[in-house]
């Protein structure tokens, strides 16, 4: 029995690394309390945040050693985003559009200071959590 509840934690807080949305709802599939699957997918949320952006960080300095970087000018949704909100918004709205590794993998391409750059995806990693929990609560209740 407790390996299976283990498991489940685990399975969700691995979920919670790569997607926050598919976590939620699996947490709910398996009977969690709100609370649980908040504090679950916060911790694996977090742990993607941390490890994509130190990987994606030693990625880039190994890839451009010696290197200088090209400055490309392209019009898409990442390089709008970065302009008109900068880190806060790349860490927040990005965040809870793409979710967090991706937001990071992009600040990381734009050379974003990557300290700043986690500090507000953890931000936006944990109102997510809050956010889509929440309604995943409150939905569950009208059913």
């Amino acid at each position: 029995m407790e390996e299976t509840l283990i498991g489940k934690i685990l399975l969700v807080g691995a979920l919670a690394t790569f997607e926050i949305y598919v976590a939620i709802p699996t947490g709910f599939a398996f009977g969690f309390s709100p609370w649980w699957i908040f504090t679950i997918c916060v911790i694996g949320g977090l742990t993607g945040v941390f490890v994509t952006a130190y990987l994606g960080d030693m990625l880039r300095n190994l890839i451009r050693k010696g290197k200088e970087p090209k400055p490309k000018k392209t019009s898409n949704w990442a390089n709008k985003l970065w302009e008109k909100y900068g880190m806060i918004g790349l860490g927040l709205i990005g965040t809870f559009t793409v979710g967090a590794p991706i937001s990071i993998a992009v600040g990381v391409g734009f050379n974003a200071n990557i300290h700043k750059l986690v500090f507000w995806s953890s931000i936006g990693v944990i109102l997510r959590c809050a956010v889509f929990t929440s309604i995943g609560h409150f939905g569950t209740q009208l059913l």
